[in-house]
């Protein structure tokens, strides 16, 4: 249970952050946002030990949550210093607090690499990350782990799959989507004139889990009673490898118009990484009591939904 606690919510301006504040103060929590925007100043990637220290002293948190980091348009410099350096920081600052919240960093699928073919992830599977996204998560990971092992830190990772739902970023595919088919849905245009959709080549399968379905598994992590699971890593995802292709064209057929999709790879920046994850979340559920709640339909329509508010509305002819 969270009525009651507080929490430091690192991020808490961001995509997922927004939905775990969310969820958080509808159970009753009391929320403290911290990021550039944010109610509280602060630039993670910037930010020494000692002023992160000195935050957690002025404003002492029950659970922190950090939601902070780098994934899209971002250099590989830019991804270590927001999801690796600034993580290692963290954690020499709460190790140094005479009460020490409860950390929960959120790590990614990306940080095991390639999946096996028609099986699921476990929290056991040797980390192989390739990409610089990959591993600059895996090293904030490590940096929580090793506190745990070594300083008695209070810390779980959980390692989510890839992220949708409404307010994706549009640095993100599906985010690129839902905002150009909103776009195109407030413009002038004749009825059957298609929507011409060029992306890069769609051949990967992928798990992918709301981001309220996420935001829950933050809620139930922090209140799991004492200081959590000896193996703290848990894997977040609906479990399922789902077929990009198909996702691109689901969000299509929900948007209401004629679509064309283009795979080229020239359009859009081309993925290096793997064609095949899916996160084994028997953990979550065994743990935290936890399951993705929002199907697919679902959260591609919601996506959408604040897309097309967002999107300028059409000018009459």
């Amino acid at each position: 249970m969270t009525v009651g606690r507080t929490v430091l919510l690192l991020g808490g301006t961001g995509f997922l952050g927004r939905a775990i504040g969310a969820a958080f103060e509808a159970g009753g929590a009391r929320v403290l946002s911290a990021a550039r925007g944010g109610p509280l100043r602060l630039d993670l990637t910037r930010a020494g030990a000692e002023d992160l220290a000195a935050l957690l002293r002025a404003h002492p948190p029950d659970v922190v949550v950090n939601a902070a980091g780098r994934a899209w348009r971002a250099t590989d410099e830019e991804m270590y210093a927001a999801n690796a350096h600034a993580v290692v920081r963290l954690v020499e600052a709460m190790a140094g607090l005479p009460d020490r919240p409860r950390l929960i960093q959120l790590g990614s699928v990306h940080e095991y690499g390639a999946g096996v073919v028609g099986a699921g992830l476990r929290e056991d599977h040797p980390p192989a990350p390739v990409t610089a996204y990959g591993r600059s998560k895996l090293r904030g990971s490590q940096a929580v782990l090793d506190g745990v092992r070594t300083a008695n830190l209070d810390g779980i990772v959980l390692r989510l799959a890839n992220v949708c739902g409404p307010g994706a970023p549009a640095g993100s595919l599906l985010g690129a989507v839902g905002a150009r088919l909103a776009r195109a849905g407030s413009a002038p245009r004749a009825a059957d004139d298609p929507v011409v959709l060029r992306v890069a080549p769609l051949r990967a399968r992928r798990d992918f889990v709301d981001v309220r379905d996420v935001a829950e598994a933050v809620v139930a992590a922090a209140g799991l009673p004492g200081t959590g699971p000896a193996e703290p890593v848990i894997n977040i995802g609906r479990g399922e490898a789902l077929d990009m292709r198909e996702l691109v064209e689901r969000l299509a057929a929900l948007s209401g118009l004629p679509v064309r999709i283009v795979e080229s790879e020239t359009d859009g920046p081309l993925r290096a990484d793997v064609e095949w994850q899916r996160l084994d979340v028997s953990k979550a559920r065994l743990l935290l009591g936890w399951r993705p709640r929002r199907g697919v339909d679902r959260s591609l329509g919601d996506l959408l939904a604040v897309e097309r508010a967002a999107a300028p509305a059409a000018r009459p002819a």
